[in-house]
């Protein structure tokens, strides 16, 4: 068994979508002066509420990050910078100029609203091994965003990321009452990927409504969340939320609570 980290867990905040509503209006204008909201505002003001990394996806058709984004933001915050994008060349000779402290490799379907799958690492080995390694060769710490599946699991081993980020959409979205099954993979997939030495994450759907049941999952380290976040800093403010969201997350323990 591993002997990672178990530090508190820490708070991933994406701002993805602060970038969308500045696109709504300022897409056509991107070096306006007046274009809000700030990004790097927006960063800031979550990072003095406790966020402890900072996440933005760079999306191949830049639908909300820009590349100037990433740049400044990686100047300018004074957390964690980490990266979402695909496996491209084009993306990753970005990565590879910004140098973040971590990238999350994702799936990127151009239709779709958002991220909304894991990764297939087992059938995408050759070419994923091939970035991680650059990347790590860069200094940057990788991740791969993946479905609970203890398939998997192996999968991100064997290519040597030292990181998994579950993807928690399908517990999320499970109706209330339900999500036994879904939960169920989540704990299998953190114990095999804590066993084999690798880091686990966990984002997508993640709220302050059924974060309470994700808490039954081991060994997590990290939580991404955004859009939940933003949603709820339109009626509280981003400090707020991101407060209120660390305070539920200091409840997290890395043992299996009692059924």
């Amino acid at each position: 068994m591993s002997d990672l980290p178990t530090s508190s867990l820490l708070l991933g905040v994406n701002i993805d979508h602060v970038a969308t509503l500045r696109q709504a209006r300022y897409a056509l204008m991107p070096d306006a002066h007046n274009a809000e909201p700030s990004l790097l505002a927006a960063a800031h003001e979550v990072e003095a509420a406790g966020a402890d990394s900072i996440t933005v996806h760079l999306r191949h058709d830049r639908r909300h990050i820009q590349d100037r984004d990433v740049f400044e933001l990686r100047e300018k915050i004074h957390t964690k910078l980490n990266l979402e994008m695909g496996n491209t060349q084009e993306i990753l000779d970005i990565a590879l100029q910004v140098k973040p402290e971590f990238v999350c490799l994702v799936p990127e379907n151009r239709q779709e609203i958002t991220t909304e799958g894991g990764l297939d690492v087992v059938s995408s080995a050759a070419a994923l091994e091939r970035t991680v390694k650059t990347l790590q060769d860069a200094g940057t710490k990788v991740s791969l965003f993946i479905d609970p599946d203890l398939n998997q699991i192996e999968a991100a081993a064997r290519v040597g990321a030292e990181m998994v980020e579950l993807h928690t959409g399908a517990f999320a979205n499970a109706a209330p009452e339900g999500g036994k099954g879904e939960l169920l993979l989540l704990k299998e997939s953190a114990i095999l990927a804590h066993s084999l030495g690798i880091q686990v994450n966990a984002g997508h759907g993640i709220t302050t409504t059924n974060f309470p049941k994700l808490m039954g999952v081991p060994h997590l380290a990290e939580l991404n969340i955004g859009h939940h976040l933003v949603s709820r800093a339109v009626f509280l403010g981003l400090g707020r939320v991101v407060r209120d969201m660390k305070t539920m997350m200091s409840a997290y323990g890395f043992s299996v609570p009692a059924n």
